[in-house]
């Protein structure tokens, strides 16, 4: 792709290229501009009042089946497409074939999970929820809370670390419920979400103004917005405070949701050793979680919580598996670890690894290692790992997520103060346990549970079936209270309530039962 390529936005149910000069995109190994993008000169309100009006209306006339079956289309289009979207990850994010893997087939086992999950739904137009209930002595006159799409679109705000599963995650449910879909991507890896969708629309599987994609600014997107659309936003917590503030927000009560920082935990057992196989199952998931798409998920490990007796065995095994992985030009087979996204972020998490430094060591430092084709001048960032052996002293430690291959361990000397180390995070997306004894896990989770998303517990038993600790698997909740977000994806069929509005609709057993003709059960 040359410099002088600008990718057109699609808004409106047609194919739109911004104006001006445009934003460029970036290899984040080679430092080559790969293309451009813009959003300025777009009609944004036209191109709204389209998706809404057009898209939506053709979506809520469809069943649920009929929409999974959409949905099916989709991933066929996307799996046939998949070596080109592993090209464009390798040149836009940097990152190896398998990390890559982590975002695109990802994003597509998500999209077939709702399929599946629909189908279930089959003919029914609208969901039932929970059952009749009577409202006097006379049975004659009961309600039903029921669930119907809301009449409006989805705009979705999205991050830069997962181009593919960040759109596809949040899509699937979206067009599930019959509403449409406007994803304005991160700029600086826009460029596969782009061709995602754009291989979609020329595929003409979904009415026109069902998916839409505005690539470069995100300026006059939020004053869109109506009372019956829906936000969700993924990234920082100043950008969610911006977003939360909002007129369309704060005045419209357009329906929000957040995902933003999270430092998230590990905690061993404090009657794990270092020859059990719960201390090794924490070694190999930290290193993992540091590593894989270079630390850059929301869901990695940032804070590893081990027994006082455990700190100097487990810095020194971390260490050891870090010191066999390489980093650099993920094009190199023998490379491991790929590039942060951009400059910039090399940037920030040079200068979060320096702020965090002031409160903990250093156990190992990979930038001793020379890079693998590549050099100082790329965005490649080796992992870091850094120690506490007095936490609960800390205030940064507990504060700032560093988004890249970091993590910082610390020691505690009862169970008590390590579950009030790790509420010290204000709230996270996952915490993960590991431990071989179910009563430690069942005990952690209760206590954990409240300040967590989702609780991982990894135990001997489940060593080889266990799906990781950082991947969100679209059966189980995706968010967080508190820091995270207060924001709730995922979790199965749960996630079309945030695009259903529910209503009581009281009346005689006769009319329900008309209504029920046309609806099915939310089976959770």
């Amino acid at each position: 792709m040359t410099t002088s390529t600008m990718l057109p936005n699609h808004l409106g149910g047609q194919w739109v290229t911004g104006s001006g000069a445009g934003t460029p995109l970036f290899d984040p190994v080679l430092g080559t501009e790969l293309a451009r993008v813009s959003s300025a000169g777009l009609d944004l309100s036209a191109g709204f009042a389209f998706a809404r009006e057009q898209g939506g209306a053709a979506l809520r006339a469809l069943s649920y089946g009929e929409r999974a079956a959409l949905l099916g289309a989709i991933v066929k289009v996307l799996q046939a497409n998949r070596d080109a979207y592993y090209e464009i990850a390798t040149a836009n994010c940097g990152t190896t074939t398998k990390d890559s893997a982590v975002d695109i087939d990802g994003g597509i086992f998500t999209l077939g999970y709702y399929a599946r999950q629909g189908e279930a739904l089959g003919s029914a137009h609208a969901l039932l929820d929970g059952e009749r209930i009577r409202m006097g002595k006379d049975p004659v006159f009961q309600t039903q809370h029921i669930l119907s799409p809301t009449r409006g679109v989805a705009l979705f705000i999205n991050a830069f670390n997962f181009p593919s599963w960040g759109l596809w995650e949040k899509a699937a449910p979206a067009l599930l419920s019959g509403v449409p879909v406007i994803v304005k991507p991160a700029t600086a890896t826009a460029w596969l979400t782009q061709r995602m969708v754009k291989d979609v629309i020329d595929a003409g599987i979904l009415p026109p103004g069902a998916l839409s994609v505005v690539c470069g600014s995100s300026a006059g997107l939020m004053d869109q917005l109506q009372p019956f659309d829906v936000v969700s936003f993924t990234g920082s917590a100043e950008t969610a405070r911006i977003i939360r503030s909002h007129p369309a927000v704060a005045e419209r009560s357009v329906r929000c949701n957040i995902e933003a920082d999270s430092l998230n935990s590990a905690l061993i057992d404090p009657a794990a050793t270092p020859e059990s196989e719960a201390f090794g199952l924490l070694v190999s998931e930290v290193v993992r979680e540091m590593t894989v798409k270079s630390g850059q998920k929301c869901t990695a490990i940032r804070r590893v919580f081990v027994p006082r007796a455990l700190f100097d065995a487990a810095a020194q095994a971390i260490g050891a598996k870090l010191a066999k992985t390489s980093v650099g030009n993920p094009r190199n087979e023998a490379v491991r670890t790929g590039a942060l996204v951009s400059q910039e972020q090399k940037a920030s998490v040079i200068e979060g690894i320096a702020k965090l430094r002031t409160e903990a060591e250093v156990l190992f430092d990979g930038s001793s290692t020379a890079l693998v084709d590549a050099d100082a001048s790329s965005a490649c960032v080796a992992p870091v790992l850094l120690g506490s052996r007095e936490p609960a002293k800390a205030k940064l430690l507990h504060a700032v997520e560093v988004f890249g291959p970091v993590a910082t361990l610390m020691a505690y000397d009862s169970i008590e103060e390590a579950y009030e180390l790790i509420r010290r995070g204000e709230g996270s997306l996952v915490c993960s346990v590991y431990s071989a004894d179910p009563a430690f896990i069942a005990a952690a989770s209760l206590e954990l549970g409240s300040a967590h998303g989702r609780v991982h517990a990894i135990s001997p038993d489940v060593a080889a079936s266990q799906s990781g600790h950082g991947n969100v698997m679209p059966m189980s909740l995706h968010g967080g209270p508190g820091r995270a977000g207060g924001g709730e994806e995922l979790g199965g069929l749960r996630a079309l309530g945030f695009y259903h509005r529910r209503s009581a609709v009281q009346a005689s057993s006769a009319a329900l039962d008309v209504l029920a003709a046309s609806a099915v059960a939310l089976k959770l």
